[in-house]
């Protein structure tokens, strides 16, 4: 099924767009949260121009973790086989409106739990039904259970064999070489990822958990969207910038699953999702109690995508070089360049093309710190080969500028109109795990050489292009312990 023309999209604008979006940004500046959950804005678009693709809708048991994403369909784009992603996503931020007493801790514990699981019954873990992911910032943690996060929180195994004390899978947000100087390290105590194909489940769940202001105040609401490029014609990511109005819109690649061009999904083995778990890789001391066994850490910031800049200041071998690696010959209208453990680059290689091309590309870059360097076998049994990549992202396109509703708008920098980027989120064993690809990806290699450049360098890949302008950790706890973690230990 081809996607529908980029002139219904242009119908849209021209019709239905300006209104929403004008009372939508109206609402921001003004602080009005509960309008802001209830309407969708441009994302609305998303189900006119690629409609929900045709998935089994199996009743699977959910499983003890928050952030897999069952039942993904896989696809074939360039000869090789990718996963399509949700089409819709959506991130709140918020801190708790619980006071600071074992009572009132356990009553907020108990009505979320009880509107998670009402979801869970209404939903499955999978792309058409609802992802519900719920984490938890170091601000909770000191805020309401630090003496138990003292002794429960796991601790990560090669920090600390760096250090002079213990360091635990979740630390506070870094900048790193290539971030600007006002890049906000946020604060939040709780962030919840909703992900589906459906619109009208996240918003029925953001509703739920949020709209009564009964357990949270919230800080943030990001949108956006992923895939939606697969099944041929301009693809979404192509529609939705240019109804926008986005510049260089135009010159993104028809099919594209992401504003940049290259496809981000493509398919590993089966269950290496897992491989961002605390237990799987032996990175972490889970501990005695083993209370965040299935748990994993997340990161989240947000990005600005230059289109213009990168798409007519670089040829399309010169991104290829920024996006893979220099040298890397891919006929020109490819969008999903083969990335498996055969294509894997290590430091020395890295080194060399930075010697003689004085440039390193995105993902070879990273691949030292972000891929397994031996084959490992999970608790489980799956065994992950050399060369399987640990990360597992679920980051998503969003022309929020740059989020789609802030209670602190002046502080978070919120424009009117829209603008191209990237909200990305990715799953990691620790905070620690998170900074060595990032670092890698600023020419900071695993083995401690560090690849020189200057800020805003060409040859430091993507970072030309891109712009951070949030950055924070959180730790996802199992499903088991997802409503306030280690609060009923307090009593």
């Amino acid at each position: 099924m081809r996607s529908p023309p980029l002139e219904d999209a242009e119908e849209f604008v021209a019709t239905g767009y300006p209104e929403r979006v004008n009372l939508t940004r109206r609402e921001l500046l003004l602080g009005g949260v509960g309008a802001a959950l209830a309407g969708g804005g441009i994302y609305e678009l998303v189900d006119r121009l690629t409609p929900a693709p045709k998935r089994a809708a199996p009743a699977l048991p959910h499983l003890p973790e928050q952030h897999i994403v069952e039942d993904l369909r896989i696809v074939t784009s360039d000869g090789v086989q990718v996963f399509a992603p949700p089409l819709h996503s959506e991130l709140v931020t918020a801190s708790l409106r619980a006071a600071d007493t074992d009572a009132a801790l356990a009553d907020v514990r108990s009505e979320l739990e009880q509107r998670l699981a009402k979801l869970d019954a209404t939903y499955s873990s999978t792309p058409s039904g609802l992802v519900v992911t719920v984490a938890y910032g170091l601000p909770y943690f000191d805020r309401y259970v630090p003496r138990q996060a003292a002794t429960y929180l796991p601790i990560d195994r090669r920090a600390t064999t760096d250090s002079t004390k213990p360091v635990r899978v979740l630390t506070p947000a870094r900048t790193f070489p290539s971030d600007p100087s006002n890049v906000v390290l946020e604060q939040n105590e709780v962030a919840v990822l909703l992900r589906s194909d459906s619109r009208a489940h996240i918003e029925a769940a953001s509703k739920l958990l949020f709209g009564d202001d009964a357990l949270f105040h919230v800080t943030s609401i990001r949108r956006g969207f992923a895939g939606g490029g697969f099944a041929g014609g301009p693809g979404l990511p192509k529609q939705m910038a240019s109804a926008a109005g986005v510049a260089g819109a135009d010159l993104i690649p028809e099919g594209a699953e992401l504003f940049l061009g290259f496809t981000s999904t493509q398919k590993q083995q089966p269950g290496r999702e897992r491989i961002a778990n605390f237990e799987t890789l032996g990175y972490v001391d889970i501990g005695p109690h083993g209370y965040f066994t299935h748990g994993t850490h997340m990161h989240v910031s947000h990005l600005y995508e230059d289109l213009e800049a990168w798409y007519l200041n670089f040829t399309h071998q010169e991104r290829v070089n920024t996006a893979f690696r220099p040298g890397l010959e891919v006929p020109a209208a490819t969008l999903t360049v083969k990335q498996g453990q055969a294509q894997v680059q290590n430091a020395a290689g890295v080194v060399r093309d930075y010697d003689r091309y004085r440039t390193i590309g995105h993902s070879g870059s990273i691949q030292p710190a972000s891929r397994l360097q031996q084959t490992h076998v999970g608790p489980d049994g799956v065994v992950y080969e050399r060369g399987t990549p640990i990360p597992h992202r679920a980051d998503f396109n969003t022309l929020d500028n740059p989020f789609f509703w802030s209670a602190q708008p002046q502080r978070d920098g919120m424009q009117a109109g829209a603008n191209a980027g990237l909200h990305f989120v990715v799953f990691n064993p620790t905070s620690d795990d998170f900074n060595r690809g990032r670092l890698a990806m600023d020419g900071v290699l695993p083995d401690g050489r560090v690849l020189s450049f200057a800020p805003g360098s060409r040859g430091q890949g993507f970072n030309s292009v891109l712009t951070t302008t949030h950055r924070q950790n959180y730790l996802v706890p199992p499903r088991a312990h997802r409503a306030l973690p280690l609060s009923e230990l307090r009593a």
